[in-house]
């Protein structure tokens, strides 16, 4: 029987469970799961939070993680500004990158979500708005929200992943991890 674990991952913690030749103290996954032989499925940066999955089935972490598979992902991203409808068209329709057009994506501003508050706390410009996208895609380019956004004139400002297909971060605290 595989392990899946699912586990809210802090602002500044590597998706790794080493940070070996590094010149300074990076938190890793080791530093929040001690569950031998589990290994992540699919990468969250460092200055992203959320959902990240371990599982040790590698069958399994390939599903999760490989774009082929088409497993929806979805993020809430504080953006810089407030974009209007043609911007928020433009993610839903796909996005020119330097590395090609991003598929279609699910689009829409919301209300801040009720989650946890990232600790440091994102840099306020009392001159720049700000607001909440939900966002959902089915791929996994380098950075792809955050490119994204930008593309489109809104910065990423905070980024949480906050589902992978079914799985959720929902009743999930910040640096828990529980059996998917």
């Amino acid at each position: 029987m595989s392990r899946l674990i699912l586990f809210n991952k802090p602002y500044g913690v590597l998706s790794q469970f080493t940070d070996k030749g590094s010149p300074t103290e990076r938190q890793t996954l080791s530093d929040f799961i001690d569950v031998p032989g589990v290994y992540p499925a699919g990468r969250l940066d460092r200055d992203s939070e959320g959902l990240l999955i371990l599982t040790d089935d590698g069958k399994l972490q390939a599903r999760i993680a490989d774009p082929r598979f088409k497993l929806p992902k979805t993020y809430f991203a504080q953006v810089e500004g407030e974009p209007d409808a043609a911007a928020i068209a433009a993610l839903g329709e796909g996005v020119r990158l330097k590395d090609g057009m991003t598929r279609p994506a699910q689009a829409q501003r919301i209300d801040a979500p009720d989650i946890w508050p990232r600790d440091p706390p994102i840099r306020v410009r009392q001159t720049v708005a700000d607001c909440w996208i939900k966002l959902t895609i089915r791929e996994g380019k380098n950075r792809q929200v955050r490119r994204m956004t930008a593309a489109v004139g809104h910065p990423t400002l905070r980024l949480v992943r906050w589902s992978i297909g079914d799985w959720s971060a929902e009743g999930l605290a910040l640096g828990q991890h529980k059996d998917g």
